[in-house]
């Protein structure tokens, strides 16, 4: 990996960050890890994600780099209206960078992991179609 991929793939992401996110993948909640195994090893039409990769000041969950796409896993502690404007302006950065996020609160993972995977296949098919149309 160069420095070109370094910058695109993590957008400056300082050591200290992926410090941080190696040991979030060591210690994923439960909702996480039940997505993690369904994520892995390019089980959604075989494209990969990364788990708890980082992007310039933030870590993500899970991370599509060819879609742009953000999977955020929401514990309870999103219900709290800080963590909700964080969380807000954080996505609003994301997206400044064409970066999409889709959030599933644990709750939908643990009950309906069916319905959250076809959600995200149908949302990686509409990101596909997007990037095919947009010009370089």
């Amino acid at each position: 990996m160069d420095i070109n991929d370094n910058i695109s793939m993590f957008y400056g992401a300082k050591p200290h960050i992926f410090e941080k996110a190696k040991m979030l993948r060591k210690n994923m909640t439960g909702a996480e890890k039940l997505l993690w195994e369904q994520l892995k090893g390019k089980k959604i039409l075989e494209l990969r994600f990364r788990s708890q990769h980082p992007i310039d000041i933030f870590i993500a969950d899970f991370y599509c780099h060819p879609l742009k796409l953000v999977i955020e896993v929401d514990g309870g502690i999103h219900k709290s209206k800080e963590q909700n404007e964080y969380d807000i302006g954080r996505t609003a950065e994301l997206n400044y960078w064409g970066i999409e996020v889709v959030r599933f609160t644990n709750e939908e993972i643990e009950n309906d992991i069916k319905k959250v995977i076809n959600s995200i296949k149908q949302k990686c098919l509409n990101r596909q179609s997007e990037i095919q149309k947009s010009p370089l």
